[in-house]
C-alpha cells in the first residue's frame, strides 16, 4: 500500500496503472476512518483492479461555528485499517496542495435544487465545498468508481447530479448504511458521544423505523408524521435541526402520489450533530 501526498505522484501511478489496462474505483474520505468507511473499500474492491482511498479534511465544507479544528485525524489509525483491506493507495493531501490559491481564490461547484433544504439549509454552502472538493478528487485520481455511503443521502444525491450534469465519466456507487448494535448509523462525530449518549441517539434510528413503517401501511399524513416523529425524538433530550419525508429522487417535499420516498433527519445531542434516513418504497 503507498501513501501519497503530492499531485505529481499521484498521476504517475494512476497513468502506470492505465497504462496496464487497470480499472480503478476511489473512496473519498475526511479520515478517522470507521466500519461504515471499511464497508466503502470493500465495495470497491469488488468493482476494479486498484482501490485508491482519499483522507482529506476539506475545509470549504465546514461553515465558520463549524468543528473543522476539532475534527479528529487518526492517520496512523487509517493507514493500518486501509492495508488491513489491502488497499492500494492513499492520497493524502495537504490544503495547500489542494488549494494552492487559498479558498476565496478557488473555482467552485454549485449544484442546485437537490443541495437546498435539509443539510442544505442548515449548512450554507456546505455543499458547494463538498462538490468543488470531490470534482478535483474525481479529475486527480480518474476513477472508473466511486463508492459513497447513503447516510449522507443529500451528499449522494448531490454528487449523482453533478456527476450527471458535468458528464462525467464516474460510476457513483452509494453503500448503505452502517450500523451500531442499536441502530445508531456510524459516523465520525459518534467519537465524540459517551456509551449512555449513543444509547440516547438510538431514538433516531427508532423513530425513523416507526415512520417508515407507518408510510409502507399507507399513512400519507406527511405534516403529522413528521411532528409525532420531532415529538419522539425532542423527548430524548435531542434538539432537532430537520425531519422531513421527501421524494427519493428529487428531495422534493413528498406527495401522496409518490411511491419512493426518503426520511431524512439531523438532530444535535449536545454539541454533536447526528444525521441519518431511511428509504421507503410503499
Amino acid at each position: 500500500m503507498q501513501t501519497i501526498s503530492e499531485i505529481k505522484s499521484l498521476r504517475s501511478q494512476i497513468k502506470a496503472w492505465r497504462q496496464q489496462g487497470l480499472s480503478i474505483a476511489f473512496v473519498p474520505t475526511m479520515g478517522n476512518l470507521h466500519q461504515g468507511h471499511f464497508s466503502l473499500v470493500e465495495k470497491a474492491k469488488t468493482l476494479a483492479d486498484k482501490v485508491v482511498v482519499s483522507i482529506f479534511v476539506n475545509p470549504m465544507q465546514f461553515g465558520q461555528n463549524e468543528d473543522l479544528d476539532k475534527y479528529p485525524r487518526t492517520l496512523v489509525e487509517d493507514q493500518k485499517g486501509l492495508a488491513e483491506l489491502d488497499t492500494d493507495l492513499i492520497f493524502t493531501p495537504t490544503v495547500d496542495v489542494i488549494y494552492p490559491n487559498g479558498l476565496n481564490a478557488q473555482t467552485s461547484v454549485d449544484v442546485p435544487t437537490v443541495s437546498q433544504g435539509f443539510c442544505g439549509a442548515s449548512r450554507p454552502g456546505h455543499f458547494v465545498g463538498v462538490a468543488t472538493i470531490v470534482t478535483k478528487l474525481f479529475n486527480l485520481v480518474q476513477p472508473d468508481f466511486a463508492c459513497f455511503g447513503e447516510k449522507d443521502f443529500q451528499q449522494l444525491a448531490v454528487i449523482r447530479s453533478m456527476v450527471k450534469d458535468l458528464s462525467i465519466p464516474v460510476e457513483i456507487v452509494g453503500v448503505a448504511t452502517k450500523r451500531e448494535e442499536n441502530g445508531l448509523a456510524m459516523s465520525s462525530r459518534n467519537g465524540y458521544l459517551s456509551d449512555e449518549e449513543k444509547e440516547t441517539a438510538s431514538v433516531i434510528y427508532q423513530t425513523l423505523t416507526n415512520t417508515a413503517q407507518a408510510l409502507e401501511a399507507g399513512d400519507r399524513r406527511f405534516d403529522t408524521l413528521e411532528q409525532q416523529a420531532k415529538t419522539a425524538i425532542e423527548a430524548k433530550g435531542l434538539k432537532i435541526d430537520y425531519f422531513g419525508i421527501a421524494e427519493r429522487d428529487t428531495l422534493r417535499n413528498a406527495t401522496s402520489d409518490d411511491k419512493h420516498f426518503v426520511i431524512l433527519v439531523a438532530a444535535y445531542l449536545g454539541s454533536v450533530r447526528l444525521i441519518d434516513n431511511i428509504q421507503v418504497n410503499a
